[in-house]
């Protein structure tokens, strides 16, 4: 049956041109990207996997439902999916209108433009769509030769802790090699045996190592590298699942920003457009609805743009005291835009740029529920700023290292909670300690404050213990 498409094909194609050389001609510099035009169906599908092609798990089934009835019911739309790769790859509903997927598209080229230029996308493979199929066909080799129900079990367990990953383990882990090879060179200068270390001299002796030397971040690495139960498969199956973490890593980190980008340069590239009447009326009617600040979160896209057009407007007219206190000549707000969307992340966007003018015309207070009424609790600028600053700190997750994996000396793990005056969801602690004993097989311990007592959870199978320290 042929399908019937809202947008005229050939005339979506000549847009798509267009907006490609008015996106380079502003200054934007995407990847190469290839649009596909797909059913609904196809959408949300991709929209509850992440991925195509990624591995089947229970959870993308469930988050597929919860979304495509909300679209069915018209109570939300997924206008477009954008992948990081390269070439990046957009996905646009069929059902969408001529000005819809024009816009759509500019905004896609905006996010691959974010996605080339963001140093924190540096480290993301650029070939993830090959990755996710070729790692959810070992793992349907894994369930053909162990089971269905095992393997789903497993990746209950690992998929309870996927957040569990160092965000600095390329950096940290490449500082670590280079301290290794680092030659034990002879003193150049008088000075130098200050830090040198003679060969011939007697060697000291080693102090027992601990498990892990200092305390590890990456819960899921170091699982995947000291559990003394994990077969090879199951190995395999935490590092599918722990390098899809780190891909969508920097999308955590950069969500209000990325977001902001694409919503800016969406509209300027519409505004260079020869748009017919009702294409700006419905252009117009579309971005308010983007746009529309939420009354009570945060909208990335409402914010992100309203900081990247303050941030150009600072630079470009600055005030004689920012001329004075920071050398500003003006007319430098373009250069300064793209430099922000190339070194920053949410959080140094947020601590860096966001002003009292910003947090007072964005209504961004602290607000608390009493009753049936909000009510502000906060409006001092830089309290509201560093407290929303400290929510995206960790992606709103806890923060769990990994303090002894030989604790007593007995292999047992023993996990700590950096407490930053936020305690643990405890039903979500003693739901998610049994999948992590389940993957090191030995028991598990977990410190940390409840009260404003130091306390240990503990727990060997399926019950969880707790106990003052």
């Amino acid at each position: 049956m042929a399908i019937q498409l809202k947008s005229d094909f050939g005339a979506l194609e000549e847009a798509m041109s267009e907006i490609w050389d008015i996106s380079k001609r502003l200054g934007l510099d995407p990847f190469p990207t290839h649009f596909e035009l797909v059913p609904a169906a196809i959408m949300y599908e991709f929209g509850a996997y992440g991925l195509p092609g990624r591995f089947s798990h229970w959870t993308r089934g469930k988050a597929y439902h919860q979304l495509k009835t909300r679209y069915d019911y018209g109570l939300s739309k997924i206008y477009e999916l954008v992948v990081n790769t390269n070439p990046c790859y957009g996905f646009l509903m069929e059902s969408n209108s001529l000005l819809q997927n024009k816009l759509v598209v500019a905004h896609v080229l905006a996010h691959c433009d974010f996605f080339k230029n963001n140093i924190y996308f540096r480290h993301t493979s650029r070939q993830m769509i090959e990755t996710a199929s070729v790692s959810a066909e070992r793992i349907r080799g894994y369930e053909f030769r162990h089971g269905s129900l095992e393997v789903e079990r497993f990746l209950d367990a690992v998929l309870s802790i996927q957040e569990h990953i160092d965000p600095n383990v390329f950096t940290r882990r490449k500082s670590a090699e280079e301290h290794k090879q680092r030659p034990n060179k002879r003193p150049e200068s008088p000075y130098d045996d200050l830090f040198y270390e003679d060969r011939k001299q007697e060697p000291k002796p080693e102090k027992p190592q601990k498990t892990p030397p200092e305390p590890e971040k990456d819960l899921l690495l170091f699982i995947m590298e000291y559990s003394p139960v994990l077969t090879e498969w199951q190995r395999d199956v935490v590092s599918i699942v722990r390098s899809e973490s780190l891909y969508f890593l920097p999308q955590m980190q950069t969500k209000i920003m990325n977001e902001g980008w694409a919503s800016l340069w969406h509209a300027r590239i519409l505004r260079e457009m020869d748009l017919s009447q009702e294409e700006y009326v419905e252009f117009a009617a579309l971005n308010a609805g983007v746009l529309a600040p939420a009354k009570r979160s945060i909208n990335p896209y409402y914010v992100g743009i309203k900081m990247f057009e303050d941030i150009q407007k600072r630079w470009d007219k600055p005030t004689d005291e920012e001329r004075e206190k920071f050398g500003r000549r003006g007319d430098e707000g373009l250069a300064k835009i793209f430099e922000v969307r190339e070194l920053e992340s949410d959080v140094s966007f947020l601590r860096n740029y966001l002003t009292k003018e910003l947090v007072d015309d964005l209504d961004l207070y602290l607000y608390r529920l009493e009753g049936d009424k909000w009510v502000i609790v906060e409006k001092n600028w830089e309290k509201v700023r560093d407290t929303i600053v400290k929510s995206m700190t960790n992606y709103g997750f806890p923060v769990i290292v990994v303090e002894d994996g030989d604790y007593r000396g007995n292999r047992e793990l023993y996990l700590k909670h950096l407490f930053e005056e936020e305690e643990l969801d405890m039903r979500w602690a003693e739901r998610t300690m049994p999948c992590v004993q389940r993957l090191w097989g030995r028991p598990v311990h977990l410190e940390t404050i409840i009260d404003e007592e130091l306390v240990i959870l503990s727990c060997d199978g399926d019950k969880v213990t707790t106990a003052k320290i």
